[in-house]
């Protein structure tokens, strides 16, 4: 399985700010959002942002170590190049090292439970010290599957997950940390035409309120966007609009190994 991993500027929500003097606390804005500076994004991506693993040694190997929290991750390819066997071992691996609850939008049926256990039961006795059946049984109630079949119902998910994940903040309760869409591409592919003029403004928001939510709740957010015709070669869909939006683009397929580190602005 060939990748390429693709790394794209993404901060969101911050302001730079003065040095403090003296005891001064951050200052805030109207709305009471803090003003951060370098060195206070620095911190928190160094001791607040860690990295979920994938299960997949190579490609965390090319993340870096994981899918990092905080940051929207792409994972692009040709058909039957294994994006959706990415999807489900990230699910799988989360699960099981109890790091916290996934949350698996499913919009075009790829969600497997057959191959969910599959890759639990081949875990290594070293991942996780129980009986066979209680770690299944724990790995599949800790991911939680939806379909979605459209830009709205896409919408009305996210606006719930958002009210869900104050919730578990607020509650204590087992928050999710990991967001799979697979695949986004099949969602907002028929939008972004001719057909819907408001196709890529709808896009857009369901980028922005990916990376709030990733950024806001310290997510790790995975989507998987299918290739379409290029000059000269295959490229990833949803356009240059959409090229941006990944802080990181992982591009597999079954014939070669490339890895390519580019600054998207």
């Amino acid at each position: 399985m060939a990748m390429a991993a693709t790394s794209a500027s993404g901060g969101a929500g911050c302001f730079p700010r003065p040095p403090p003097s003296g005891g001064e606390e951050k200052k805030q804005d109207e709305e009471g959002q803090c003003f951060l500076d370098g060195m206070d994004l620095l911190k928190d991506a160094t001791e607040n942002k860690r990295f979920l693993p994938t299960g997949l040694q190579g490609v965390d190997a090319l993340l870096g170590g994981g899918l990092r929290q905080g940051q929207l991750t792409e994972i692009t390819g040709q058909s039957s190049s294994g994006k959706t066997q990415v999807c489900l071992c990230s699910a799988s691996h989360v699960a099981a090292r109890q790091l916290g609850v996934v949350m698996y939008l499913d919009t075009s049926n790829s969600f497997s439970p057959s191959r969910i256990a599959r890759i639990v039961d081949g875990f290594p006795i070293s991942l996780v010290r129980e009986p066979k059946n209680v770690r299944l049984e724990r790995v599949m109630s800790s991911i939680i599957c939806k379909s979605v079949f459209d830009i709205f119902d896409l919408f009305e998910v996210l606006h719930q997950l958002e009210l869900s994940l104050k919730s578990k903040v607020n509650n204590g309760g087992n928050k999710i940390c990991l967001l799979i869409i697979d695949s986004i591409s099949s969602i907002l592919a028929p939008i972004n035409g001719g057909k819907y003029p408001r196709g890529r403004s709808m896009m857009i928001s369901v980028a922005m309120i990916l990376k709030k939510l990733a950024y806001e709740h310290n997510l790790s957010v995975l989507v998987t966007n299918h290739m379409v015709a290029g000059n000269g070669a295959p490229k990833p869909a949803l356009g240059e609009s959409w090229k941006t939006v990944p802080h990181v683009r992982l591009v597999i397929s079954r014939e070669r190994v490339m890895l390519t580190i580019d600054v998207l602005h």
